[in-house]
């Protein structure tokens, strides 16, 4: 980075990052969560998941969308020095930031299955869920403004991931085809050539 230029990192891709890997390890912890009877019974397990599921996907989705707002409204332009993360690394970074909560999520979600079958895992999936919803609604923002948000890597924190965090003072935007990652932070699809 010379001349004062930023690393900038995408804030669609940083909401998603955590989707897949809580949404896979809850599926499976609600799938193993299954196997114990546990002390409410299986029938109980999984209806209690099925509602805390509906309800964590709706409170991490909807969660902090008037400061995500804000921050839109708040929008300067990418400098020209400015270094465009690439969606892989962003990911990357969140992950491994985050894999001892992810671990601990996991072994609590199966340790919650002795008690109540299923739900933690499907509370866990349902976190996902959310997550990828968020995305989904940063990318119709995305569209709608037709400009990709960015954050500064260096307000997201040692572990990578807070893009509507304190630390977080404006987003910076780009035209809709920079980068890697279309709106929403999904990988850009590319034309196939005739």
């Amino acid at each position: 980075m010379t001349r004062g230029g930023q690393g900038l990192a995408r804030v669609a891709v940083v909401v998603r990052a955590g989707a897949a890997p809580l949404w896979w390890l809850g599926v499976i912890a609600a799938g193993v969560g299954v196997l114990p009877p546990g002390v409410t019974g299986r029938r109980i397990g999984v209806l209690a998941g099925a509602a805390l599921f509906l309800v964590a996907a709706a409170v991490v989705a909807l969660a902090h969308r008037g400061r995500y707002a804000a921050l839109t409204r708040g929008v300067a332009r990418a400098g020209r020095h400015d270094v465009l993360q690439d969606r892989a690394v962003t990911v990357r970074n969140w992950r491994r930031g985050h894999r001892w909560w992810l671990l601990l999520a996991f072994l609590a979600a199966l340790g919650s299955a002795f008690a109540v079958p299923s739900a933690g895992g499907l509370l866990l999936a349902g976190t996902g869920a959310g997550l990828r919803l968020k995305a989904a609604w940063l990318g119709r923002r995305e569209r709608a403004l037709d400009l990709l948000l960015w954050v500064r890597v260096d307000w997201l924190g040692k572990r990578g991931g807070r893009p509507a965090g304190k630390a977080v003072k404006a987003y910076r935007g780009t035209g809709i085809a920079a980068g890697d990652a279309a709106p929403g932070g999904a990988r850009r699809r590319t034309a196939a050539l005739v």
